[in-house]
């Protein structure tokens, strides 16, 4: 006969410790022997655990896959301001950064010329002043009309103008004089993307991003819901997160978006857990699997799910009255969730079951 419970280690255990019974007992007796024909010692006793039913409201569990990933409000990607050639890399793939260190720096000969451009509007304003003076001086002395020193200010004006313009680039770009820009962290996070190497040289139209840095003190878990299980998650629903990495860790969190939209290829239905990260020990990509637990509306009946055992295609408790008198109670359970079993009918409120080291007593009761 095949017995299953979910306490196992109480196999272990010697029959003898905890029980004392009657000698000889035929099977016609057995009935007898589960009111009054034995009685539990004192230190059986202290080995069982006695719990109380009671009604309690019905939780749901639904397991999910997913991946980790940054959180995206809390990452930026870094692209080049003009093509060049890169002449320091500064950071490698995984490093982490503060905000303004230097990510790499990047000579340009478009900086060059936008460099000429500013030193050459700065000349024509000092021309512009000049000649602006000397017009004005001129039309003091009657050798000059009026309408000469209008044009003289509005060429003042074009090179202020002029100046003003270059100036803002050069600043937009943050260039040095040596014609090279520098590229910064725009947050401090991790270096999560690289696509530039060492001397690389690039055109600003043909290339991406050459950086993405993200901060990953809290993370997000990308969780697949396909179209049955739709109605079963919710925003707020309470998940817990494990990973292949930290298999005996679990991570708590909830669900705090619904992507009501399914892939048109695999046909699922996102859903986003927000995670704090302490120690970075999530990283973008894992592999994650998400147990999203609720709580129903309707109460059941609710026991220990160890305090089950299962014998003969049925299942069973061990109703408690006092040391004399254990009853083997036959039960219906609705569904088993996490370490609660919900029974739908063979117990009432109130009564008492063995939680642990039942399958002692239940193995004495029924051999």
């Amino acid at each position: 006969m095949n017995r299953f419970a979910t306490l196992a280690s109480t196999l272990a255990l010697p029959l003898a410790v905890g029980l004392a019974s009657c000698s000889t007992h035929t099977e016609a007796e057995q009935p007898h022997k589960a009111e009054a024909g034995f009685s539990l010692s004192d230190q059986m006793l202290q080995e069982l655990k006695i719990d109380t039913v009671h009604a309690e409201p019905v939780r749901d569990e639904l397991l999910l896959t997913g991946q980790i990933a940054s959180n995206g409000d809390k990452t930026v990607k870094v692209y080049p301001l003009v093509g060049g050639v890169v002449e320091q890399l500064s950071v490698e793939l995984g490093d982490h950064v503060t905000k303004g260190q230097v990510l790499a720096v990047i000579r340009s000969s478009e900086i060059a010329d936008l460099q000429n451009q500013s030193s050459t509007a700065g000349s024509d304003l000092d021309i512009a002043r000049k000649n602006l003076q000397v017009a004005e001086d001129q039309f003091a002395d009657g050798l000059a009309s009026e309408r000469d020193v209008t044009l003289a200010r509005q060429e003042l004006r074009k090179a202020q103008s002029n100046v003003g313009k270059s100036r803002k680039q050069l600043n937009v770009y943050g260039v040095s004089a040596d014609g090279t820009y520098t590229l910064r962290a725009p947050i401090s996070g991790f270096i999560t993307e690289k696509n530039v190497t060492d001397h690389m040289q690039f055109n600003a139209d043909n290339v991406g991003n050459l950086f993405t840095v993200s901060n990953l003190d809290d993370v997000w878990i990308m969780a697949n819901v396909f179209e049955s299980d739709i109605a079963k998650v919710h925003q707020g629903y309470t998940a817990q997160v494990t990973t292949l990495s930290y298999p005996d860790k679990v991570f708590t969190g909830r669900i705090d978006k619904v992507f009501n939209v399914l892939d048109p290829d695999s046909k699922v239905m996102k859903v986003r857990v927000r995670l704090d990260n302490p120690g970075y020990l999530l990283k973008p990509e894992m592999y994650a699997q998400i147990k999203v637990e609720n709580t129903q509306n309707e109460k059941m009946l609710a026991v220990p799910a160890q305090s089950v055992v299962f014998d003969k295609d049925r299942n069973f408790v061990m109703v408690f009255k006092d040391r004399s008198h254990i009853e083997t109670r036959e039960v219906k359970v609705a569904k088993t969730v996490g370490d609660t079993s919900y029974v739908e009918s063979g117990l009432q409120d109130g009564e008492r079951i063995i939680a642990q080291n039942q399958l002692l007593v239940y193995d004495e009761l029924n051999d």
